[in-house]
């Protein structure tokens, strides 16, 4: 199978209908062989119907559904383990990502050999309140993360089989799907700059709280990535500096009590300064050190599961 089509969604009833068919035309018009799948986050009017009856109308169309609301994350996730598609495209479900588009994105990625493309919605029909954020995040991401893109959130999106299959996505990490597939070994990111329509029914799911959890979500993809195998270099070093602060604050003060007759040393901020530093320093090189007990421990066990396996095979 050429490409697998992965649509998460939430309450879209009214727009499902139009999308289907939408996706059918530029299929057909192309001769791609392909599945869509439909992925229902605990949807509560009558999207689940509607789903069922484009299931009906042949083996295209799958359908997955979440008895209740799991996040947009949990939804895609689901929906990579069930494609098969040598490609698979994602998009919204709210018409406002465009079908036609999925021809030159299976083009980037069999063609030129992306890993995989993301979406840039160069034009964006969508209030200010979601516009300017989204710029914020989007440039912190593109300096944490070293990847060039200017629309880490867009929707529309598309992978060779392989990305797919070697990440997972949990909490709210769908809109860092880049930098994940890029600290797992796939470099090739490329962008193409895709229509945004305007939202033709119903109203956005995402509220202003994304925005918090999206930058604490980067912050764990961060430390994940970068010293999940390592824990102790973050907290080892950060660990060491502030131990170091504290004693070097604490020698100080005891030459002066000593060599310069100073009294009640005690009284002072920078004793208590330097008592803290000295305890917090010990308590995250601690922490590191069982933080590498934990991850040594998981690869060991992830090393009997593997030999297991070859051994039964």
């Amino acid at each position: 199978m050429q490409i697998s089509v992965v649509i998460p969604l939430f309450n879209e009833e009214e727009s499902l209908p139009e999308l289907a068919s939408w996706i059918d035309r530029v299929m057909r018009e192309h001769s791609f062989t392909y599945e869509v799948i439909w992925v229902d986050d605990g949807s509560r009017d009558q999207s689940w119907r509607v789903i069922e009856s484009l299931t009906a109308t042949g083996p295209n169309h799958k359908a997955i559904q979440f008895r209740r609301n799991q996040g947009k994350s949990a939804a895609l996730n689901e929906g990579f383990k069930c494609a098969s598609g040598r490609v698979i495209i994602t998009m919204d479900a709210d018409l406002q990502d465009s079908p036609d588009e999925i021809p030159a994105l299976y083009q980037m990625i069999t063609v030129q050999q992306f890993d995989m493309v993301s979406g840039w919605k160069r034009k964006r029909h969508d209030p200010i309140s979601k516009t300017i954020p989204s710029k914020f995040f989007n440039y912190v991401t593109r300096v944490i993360s070293g990847i060039k893109l200017h629309d880490f959130n867009c929707g529309l999106k598309a992978y060779s089989s392989q990305v797919v299959k070697a990440i997972e996505l949990q909490g709210e990490m769908h809109r860092y799907v880049p930098v994940i597939a890029k600290w797992a070994g796939f470099s090739k990111i490329g962008e193409k700059v895709v229509e945004h329509r305007e939202r033709k029914f119903g109203y956005s799911k995402f509220g202003l709280e994304r925005f918090i959890n999206g930058f604490l979500d980067l912050l764990s993809i961060t430390f994940i990535t970068r010293f999940g195998k390592r824990p102790m270099h973050l907290f080892g070093t950060l660990g060491i500096l502030s131990f170091f602060i504290g004693f070097a604050i604490l020698v100080y003060l005891s030459t002066l009590k000593l060599f310069y007759d100073v009294v009640k040393i005690t009284d002072r901020p920078m004793f208590f300064l330097g008592i803290i530093a000295l305890i917090i320093g010990t308590q995250l090189f601690l922490t590191g050190f069982l933080a590498e007990l934990i991850s040594r421990i998981q690869t060991e066990k992830s090393s009997l599961i593997i030999q297991k396996k070859i051994h039964l095979d």
